[in-house]
């Protein structure tokens, strides 16, 4: 299930050849006849893969920042305190960040990297000694890859400057809204035909339910109703996927690749960066969770860095609900004393959605990270549907399926009469549902909701143009021809 970490590896090794024998005063005499040397990297199906992989790990570099520093510590979930990590924590929560923080350069940078190494391989595919099946499989994934990296920059930073080959001049400007939706739409569309059905892929890489499920996500995020709604229907009719029967266990190292996973960036503690959310998510000096009888292990690293669940977003699942089972709200410490972390501490629950295993590494764990998961592309459905045509019985439907897999009850349509009471409704599932998988502010951005909640916290100077990121200072500086985002 790993195997195309092992890819990742070779990748770096590649690149780092490549850019050795490509000095021009290289002392080497002997002419190289590896497969990594720059003459033959593309020529050969390994060379290839080693760049798709590159494209793959940069796309997917940023797993942890993902989930809490961008996309969640702004919003009602989390928060953060303690370690040098607070540093980059207090400007999300506080939303005093500005264009020279470390952690937006870090997002543009990555993801422009892996739009370089995707263009890079369209631009000397022709050179690859492949079956022309594989291909155009090669293609569709680069596409792919470049695609997914523009939409995350456009979630963050709005329309970006579209590089679409290696020789583009390096001062672009930043591309309009309406262009930069239709190349991301377009090149997905692109890839389906060519890429793999699901279940038959190097688990990790893209499917046509992938590239089918990020559609539906770019849809619902640039609010395009009735293509989301038909997307999604796209996906549920190609009969492979389905909700996994427990919430809690659907994360755990032993149950990945289960049919609920529609896409994931996938982990392993042996091939860093790999996930390491719960180091900051374990509370300090603790050794056992009463309620599950989790011990634990020397090997699980616990950072100063401490990742906290606010009590009101706790507060406001339904009793009885299964996505309450992984927070950890008590737990027992080295001396043998229970420490209450919903009674006696504020805001400071634990989220153990991502348990950790024996085969941890220091500060890497192997739980995947879900990006697209099927409970999404069903909510996903239910809010267009709602979005076009106010409370349906599908919409009612699809909500219902995702609460009976976590031992909730039907809502009806007469609880919801109004398209705005339901759209309330599918903020809260989505919540709910996808804690600790980076969506939350989105969703909010979506359902207009951001700055109000940020309000309702107590942070008062937050206004509409945090709605964006700042373009990195860094981006700025190196090419005039971009403009910053207004506000900042």
């Amino acid at each position: 299930m790993k195997s195309f970490k092992n890819l990742l590896q070779f990748a770096l090794i590649s690149l780092i050849v490549l850019l050795a024998f490509s000095c021009k005063d290289n002392p080497l005499k002997e002419k190289p006849y590896s497969q990594i040397a720059p003459e033959n990297l593309l020529t050969k199906e390994g060379g290839v893969k080693a760049l798709l992989a590159s494209a793959y790990a940069n796309a997917s570099f940023m797993q942890r920042s993902r989930v809490n520093n961008l996309n969640e510590w702004t919003t009602d979930i989390s928060w953060q305190t303690g370690g040098g990590e607070n540093r980059q924590a207090v400007p999300m929560i506080n939303y005093s960040w500005d264009p020279t923080q470390g952690i937006f350069n870090n997002w543009y940078n990555n993801h422009y990297n892996a739009i370089r190494d995707a263009n890079t391989l369209l631009e000397n595919i022709d050179l690859a000694q492949v079956s022309d099946s594989k291909k155009k499989q090669f293609i569709a994934e680069a596409k792919f890859v470049r695609a997914f990296a523009y939409y995350q920059l456009y979630k963050k930073f709005g329309p970006t400057p579209l590089r679409k080959s290696t020789q583009d001049k390096l001062e672009l400007p930043r591309a309009s809204d309406q262009e930069m939706k239709d190349f991301i739409e377009s090149e997905l569309l692109a890839a389906i035909p060519d890429l793999p059905e699901p279940g038959t892929e190097v688990y990790g890489r893209a499917t046509k339910g992938a590239a089918r499920g990020v559609l539906t996500k770019f849809y619902l995020n640039t609010k395009q109703w009735q293509k989301t709604a038909d997307m999604a229907k796209q996906v549920m009719d190609m009969g492979y996927y389905k909700l996994y029967p427990s919430y809690k266990d659907m994360f755990n190292v032993e149950n990945e690749g289960n049919k609920e996973m529609i896409w994931v960036f996938t982990a392993d503690p042996t091939v860093p960066p790999a996930n390491n959310i719960m180091n900051g998510t374990q509370p300090p000096g603790w050794q056992k969770w009463p309620k599950t009888g989790l011990e634990k292990l020397p090997n699980w690293n616990n950072w100063a860095s401490q990742y906290r669940i606010r009590d009101a977003f706790y507060n406001s699942f339904e009793a009885g609900d299964d996505r309450l089972d992984p927070f950890m709200t008590e737990y027992i410490n080295a001396q043998g004393d229970t420490v209450d972390l919903k009674n006696d501490h504020t805001d400071d629950i634990r989220a153990f959605k991502y348990v950790p295993t024996e085969a941890a590494q220091g500060n890497f764990y192997g739980n995947d990270w879900p990006i697209i998961r099927y409970a999404d592309i069903l909510l996903s459905r239910a809010e267009a549907l709602n979005e076009l045509n106010g409370p349906n019985p599908e919409s009612i439907n699809l909500i219902n399926q995702v609460r009976n897999r976590s031992s909730l009850g039907n809502i009806t349509l007469a609880n919801y009469p109004t398209k705005s009471a339901l759209r309330d409704h599918i903020l809260d599932e989505r919540g709910w549902e996808f804690y600790y998988e980076g969506k939350r502010r989105e969703d909010l951005i979506r359902m207009g909701k951001l700055i109000d909640y940020a309000h309702q916290r107590g942070v008062t100077n937050a206004d509409q143009h945090y709605t964006l990121f700042p373009i990195p200072q860094s981006a700025m500086d190196s090419n005039p021809a971009l403009e910053q985002n207004p506000g900042y």
